[in-house]
């Protein structure tokens, strides 16, 4: 009888076992804290969870992973299973969607962000260059126009933009560079200090980034319409640990995407109707640049810009026409539906 008994309770503990092993955990990285950027990877861990009845949870780390410039790394050799990061940080790693953070591509909202992302993830060129990472595009993180703010005087000429030290990468920095600024990559995390200590003039962020690294707190003024283009920050999945998934977690992984970013929108919205009165709460100006001078920005950057990329996209096997041209189209149709 004794025997049996520790039998049956070998059996029982190794099917415990087995169930507690069936349950997949994943660790997903971002950084900062949680904020209007990370919403979308907040909800899909909830939706997955609800979806597959706690079976399969996220484990979702404010830089506790990874450095975020790291991120697409820790995807390629499987040291967490999801990922945030953005193109500017390491542009010769993700060149296909850098074609979304050229300038003055003319995306007015968030909508239209998330179509212009899905379409080029979509292409052929970025699922093979982020599978050389192992690493499958998951969702976007749409971000409005970015806009900078400064102390002191505003930049609000191209003439006062001369020698302006800022805060911009991939695009947007090249952008700065042609109207004459000198632009800067420093991490969204070391944005304040560099502005704080005077390495930089001014912060190009979109609002809620202005908010959470601080930015916002050092400034006396802001860009409310200068709107050079956004970056481009992309979700990512390790390609091994997405196939392991059952076709149930799978499911419920991919069909959670759509809902995420519906979250991440209506979100995001609500932060932009209560602008103004964070500038108000906080003191800071909001300037309106005059249309010419955006005009003389647009022409001594977007064109120029948008040439050299489509060139060095071409030169490299790329299909850099092809991929502008699919923005382009991308948008009309957005519009056109």
């Amino acid at each position: 009888m004794k025997k049996l008994m520790k039998t049956t309770s070998v059996v029982a503990l190794t099917f415990a076992f087995v169930g507690e092993a069936a349950a997949t955990e994943w660790n997903v990285s971002v950084w900062g804290k949680r904020r209007a950027f990370t919403e979308h990877v907040e909800k899909l861990a909830e939706l997955v969870a609800e979806k597959t009845g706690g079976e399969f949870t996220m484990n979702v780390s404010y830089g506790g992973l990874s450095k975020n410039r790291e991120n697409l790394d820790g995807i390629s050799i499987g040291a967490f299973e999801m990922a945030q990061f953005c193109a500017g940080y390491h542009p010769d790693k993700n060149r296909v969607v850098t074609v979304l953070e050229l300038p003055f591509l003319g995306v007015s909202n968030l909508e239209e962000e998330v179509a212009v992302s899905n379409a080029v993830y979509a292409h052929p060129a970025a699922t093979e260059e982020m599978a050389q990472w192992n690493a499958k595009l998951l969702m976007t993180s749409p971000m409005p126009q970015y806009n900078i703010v400064g102390t002191g005087e505003p930049r609000d000429t191209l003439e006062k933009m001369q020698g302006m030290r800022v805060r911009a990468t991939g695009g947007l920095g090249a952008a700065f560079e042609a109207a004459g600024a000198v632009p800067t990559s420093v991490t969204a995390t070391e944005a304040y200090q560099a502005m704080e200590s005077g390495v930089v003039d001014t912060v190009a962020f979109a609002q809620h980034a202005h908010l959470s690294f601080g930015t916002i707190n050092q400034a006396d003024w802001w860009t409310a319409n200068l709107n050079p283009g956004t970056v481009n920050c992309p979700v990512v999945v390790n390609i091994d640990a997405y196939e392991a998934l059952s076709d149930e977690e799978r499911d419920a992984l991919d069909s959670s995407v759509p809902e995420a970013l519906d979250h991440y929108l209506a979100n995001y919205g609500e932060l932009l109707k209560r602008w103004d009165e964070v500038l108000e709460e906080k003191g800071v100006e909001k300037v309106e640049i005059d249309q010419s001078v955006i005009d003389e920005f647009r022409a001594k950057a977007a064109d120029p810009a948008r040439e050299a990329w489509i060139a060095d996209m071409e030169a490299q096997g790329i299909p850099g026409q092809e991929l502008y041209d699919l923005v382009v189209k991308t948008l009309a149709d957005k519009r056109g539906s």
